[in-house]
């Protein structure tokens, strides 16, 4: 059950005005997502309760709208627009507490940030979707339009991706169906690195311009204006290329 704490005036529950309706969300784990089946149920927050206040570690972000047509502007139906994975913060918990140390929220409230896919429970707040979710779940912070902007957070490393092959070893031209998805990249930014239990952070072995081969089916992808990104935890990072 979700963290969160609902102010407001108390009236009885009315079955025929609805109030609170929580329904379950089921995300198919990327790797097993053959069929590209994700079920997901937002949670309606009745207009009675005046304010969401999240609680410890967890977030309260304000998603951006989707996009309602493509490129060519074609008007796409709400099954198949894009899940937006980016929001502002407008609200954040107390924090938590790690052995006597207490540790604050570092993603500040108005922030533009980035965070996984399918993290999160969803909400329907003042006819609006915003997403509460914990505080490691939020990718990085982004003020610009260009994912090559992004600040990772945590233990997190924002990767520029190598260009696939663009044909085999005996020449032959590949198509973009065929080109083999590349696990090899270069380090654009790197989080302050994973907290500590006296709750300072342990800087990442990792540095900006380093060539890395990563876990092929990890992190989170994105395309940017010069190619494609991908930001995933240093742990995925298999090795570096000298």
């Amino acid at each position: 059950m979700a963290s969160v704490h609902l102010s407001g005036r108390v009236v009885a529950p009315n079955p025929a005005l609805g109030g609170l309706r929580v329904a379950p969300s089921l995300a198919v784990p990327r790797a097993r997502r053959a069929s590209g089946l994700v079920v997901r149920a937002a949670t309606v927050v009745s207009p009675k309760y005046t304010s969401v206040k999240p609680l410890g570690d967890r977030v309260l972000v304000k998603v951006n709208s989707s996009e309602a047509k493509t490129e060519g502007g074609i008007l796409l139906p709400v099954s198949v627009q894009s899940r937006p994975t980016g929001g502002e913060v407008v609200a954040v918990g107390e924090g938590r507490s790690i052995g006597s140390n207490s540790i604050e929220i570092s993603v500040p409230v108005g922030a533009q940030v980035v965070y996984s896919k399918y993290a999160g429970t969803e909400l329907k707040f003042n006819d609006a979707d915003h997403l509460i979710l914990k505080e490691d779940d939020i990718i990085g912070i982004l003020d610009s339009d260009d994912v090559k902007d992004l600040k990772p957070l945590n233990d997190r490393i924002l990767i520029k991706v190598a260009e696939a092959e663009e044909q085999t070893a005996g020449g032959l031209l590949l198509t973009q169906a065929n080109k083999e998805k590349p696990s090899i990249g270069t380090v654009i930014a790197v989080g302050p690195g994973p907290l500590n239990e006296d709750g300072s952070r342990k800087a990442l072995s990792i540095a900006p311009g380093s060539d890395v081969m990563y876990s092929k089916y990890a992190g989170s992808e994105f395309k940017g204006e010069d190619g494609e990104y991908i930001v995933l935890r240093a742990s995925d990072v298999m090795a570096v290329l000298p």
